[in-house]
């Protein structure tokens, strides 16, 4: 759907999720929003650049967001372990973002 429908979504889902429902809690909502913009801008730069889908694009996607979010997170928090443990603890849904994303997306463009 592009990358302005992508970046929407990345801001208002957390923000209106926090402001709804109190999830995810306000000191982590910075750190999330990092994440979320950098995946629309960086999903979005490769549909633009490479014009298909592929596991290994989608892997290269969800690596670069979580690479440059996890630099991001601790240039915010000021502690590295910290910062990477998030990257360390999420290696099975990133696993998941793109198995299940390239599924999803080879569907939307199937069907």
């Amino acid at each position: 759907y592009g990358w302005k429908v992508g970046l929407l979504t990345a801001v208002f889902s957390p923000v209106l999720n926090h402001l709804f429902f109190g999830m995810p809690p306000a000191g982590v909502l910075p750190a999330i929003l990092l994440k979320s913009v950098l995946l629309a801008v960086v999903a979005g730069y490769a549909a633009n650049r490479f014009k298909r889908i592929s596991i290994p694009v989608l892997a290269l996607v969800v690596l670069a967001y979580q690479f440059i979010g996890t630099l991001g997170e601790w240039a915010m928090i000021g502690n590295f372990a910290l910062a990477f443990q998030d990257f360390r603890i999420g290696i099975p849904g990133m696993g998941l973002q793109i198995l299940g994303g390239y599924l999803f997306i080879k569907y939307l463009v199937y069907k």
